[in-house]
């Protein structure tokens, strides 16, 4: 059982060590491991410090802690694109859970906060961007009632193109 809170500055390290391992667990087919292996705990925590203490950022972070502390990561604020659905939309931003307790219910658990804190705050619908070979987010996503809205974008890793989809959900 995972307790969910807002993510403080004391969090950052552990978050990061989510974050890096989670990369390095669910791209490494689909992702170069150039760019994998050359992630580390260090450098993305001296970008999560900078994020985390900008004066008016608008996302929220949240923690989901387990016996060993913080054991899942979700991010979250307004729609950064323009999508189909009506009304204000909040979007994911990002949402990693340690690699070795994936299937526990952890995301799930965090997406369901999100998505009420989101409700809260007046957003209509949430939206997200999955890789879209990542087969197994993609699943995730669509049993939370996500769904596929046919808008991509490519990003470029070690000079290689992956596709990303967007999916949004009525909250």
């Amino acid at each position: 059982m995972v307790h969910v809170r807002e993510m403080d500055e004391a969090d950052i390290t552990a978050v990061s060590t989510i974050r890096v391992r989670g990369w390095q667990a669910a791209y490494t087919e689909i992702v170069p491991h150039t760019y994998l292996d050359a992630m580390t705990v260090e450098g993305d925590a001296v970008q999560r410090r900078q994020f985390f203490s900008q004066p008016r950022r608008q996302s929220r972070d949240l923690v989901a802690l387990g016996d060993r502390g913080p054991v899942g990561w979700i991010c979250f604020g307004p729609c950064r694109s323009e999508m189909s659905a009506p009304g204000r939309a909040g979007e994911v931003y990002a949402l990693y859970v340690s690699p070795d307790l994936i299937g526990q219910g952890i995301g799930r658990r965090l997406l369901e906060e999100a998505h009420a804190q989101m409700k809260a705050q007046g957003f209509e619908a949430s939206t997200l961007w999955v890789l879209s070979d990542n087969q197994r987010a993609r699943r995730f996503y669509e049993q939370a009632g996500y769904q596929a809205d046919g808008a991509t974008q490519d990003d470029i890793y070690d000079g290689i193109t992956l596709t990303e989809l967007r999916y949004q959900r009525v909250l």
